[in-house]
């Protein structure tokens, strides 16, 4: 079974108290992330991590804090969850986006400027090239960016597991909410122990 690991917006403004947009509890989740990183790669399974990537003035700083702006150290992703063979994949057109395809690159480093990770404009053919049957998501904000992502790649048809230990939300309830959507309409939920066992 081709699977592929989608690590979202786990991002030192997200994940830290001192960042700018702190996700409460998140910084618990980064060991977590940081392992299933790892065994992607441990066993040849790429990895897309999103993040975000705003200019100065982005319109979604109207809505939220200034955050995750490229050049700064909030933007950027813990050591521990970035693996050795990476390539950014910028949302821009023209963009030499196969080389994120080839030549064995671990991890994807997607940017976006919107909560949804498919706004990218390269992620649907990253997707179609890398012809997965399983999909493995967790992250920040479970009630924001990870359910676009999870939804979204429910609409694919493919296998979507959520690793249940490995997500934060900013709100507890609807957090909770959206798990419970997200089982509701075909998703399945894991934990980090059952994604390492299962390979």
């Amino acid at each position: 079974m081709m699977t592929v690991f989608f690590d979202v917006d786990t991002q030192i403004d997200f994940l830290y108290p001192a960042g700018a947009l702190y996700v409460p509890g998140a910084e618990r989740i980064v060991e977590r992330v940081a392992a299933l990183n790892r065994h992607a790669a441990s066993r040849g399974i790429i990895v897309i991590s999103s993040m975000d990537a705003h200019s100065e003035d982005d319109p979604e700083f109207r809505i939220w804090p200034h955050h995750c702006v490229p050049g700064t150290a909030g933007q950027q992703k813990p050591a521990s969850t970035l693996l050795e063979k990476r390539v950014v994949v910028h949302n821009v057109v023209p963009h030499e986006s196969s080389k994120a395809i080839h030549g064995g690159v671990n991890q994807i480093l997607l940017e976006k400027q919107t909560v949804n990770c498919f706004t990218n404009v390269h992620l649907p053919a990253l997707l179609d090239h890398l012809k997965a049957d399983r999909y493995v998501v967790y992250g920040v904000v479970t009630e924001i960016c990870v359910r676009h992502a999870a939804f979204g790649l429910l609409k694919t048809g493919k296998r979507v597991e959520l690793v249940t230990d490995a997500v934060r939300g900013l709100d507890e309830k609807a957090g909770a909410a959206m798990i419970a959507d997200f089982a509701g309409s075909g998703g399945l939920l894991t934990t980090v122990e059952s994604v390492r066992a299962s390979e």
